[in-house]
């Protein structure tokens, strides 16, 4: 790799934590077992399954079978037609 390359998100893992929507009413944790919970307002774990990460992009398999998918761009995880900042 030379200087002008950047490492994807996988390679940095800074994936790794809580991310949070700006307004903070959806909290995203993608943990480093590959796990991930999301809760909504007052409500925890209202979304839980598992993650893979590849390059920039992350794929989810909640616990229930639904599947979904984010990218990491510019700092910030997109998920759906929600945009998260890092929190830790």
């Amino acid at each position: 790799m030379n200087k002008f390359q950047t490492k994807t998100i996988e390679e940095t893992k800074d994936y790794i934590g809580t991310w949070i929507t700006r307004e903070g009413d959806i909290l995203h944790e993608l943990f480093p077992n590959y796990r991930y919970e999301q809760a909504r307002g007052t409500e925890k774990k209202v979304f839980q399954g598992t993650y893979r990460v590849t390059g920039n992009r992350i794929d989810y398999i909640d616990d229930s079978g639904f599947t979904a998918e984010g990218e990491i761009k510019n700092g910030m995880l997109f998920h759906g037609f929600m945009a998260f900042l890092k929190a830790n």
